[in-house]
């Protein structure tokens, strides 16, 4: 059984930095992309950052320069990095992850975790 688990998040002024990370366990053959995802009260799941197997980083607008994502293969672990965050930063951020386990490859989601941005 592949499992995501989050951990980090929590509540934090403007202007503040929180960090998230995501660790895949289960009977893994390799991980792909993986990813943060986020959901704001009554809006749509958005990306928020991805990155490749080889480290290749993909961001939405609003959190370019703001927002770093990393990975850690050994680990199987992805780590998100928000710095100068803002009120419309808050949302619920789900860990995903394109994983290969046996006989599938699957896309997997974390339980999510409330990052809240006070003004």
């Amino acid at each position: 059984q592949v499992q995501l688990v989050e951990s980090g998040g929590g509540l934090v002024q403007a202007g503040g930095s929180l960090g998230l990370s995501c660790a895949a366990s289960g009977l893994i053959f390799s991980i792909k992309a993986m990813s943060w995802y986020r959901q704001a009260p009554g809006k749509q799941r958005e990306l928020a950052a991805a990155v490749t197997s080889d480290g290749s980083t993909n961001y939405a607008d609003s959190v370019k320069g703001r927002f770093t994502i990393s990975r850690d293969n050994a680990k199987k672990t992805v780590y998100l990095q928000m710095n100068s965050l803002k009120p419309e930063d808050t949302a619920v951020y789900y860990c995903n992850a394109d994983i290969v386990s046996i006989g599938a490859q699957s896309d997997y989601w974390g339980q999510g975790t409330q990052v809240t941005v006070s003004s």
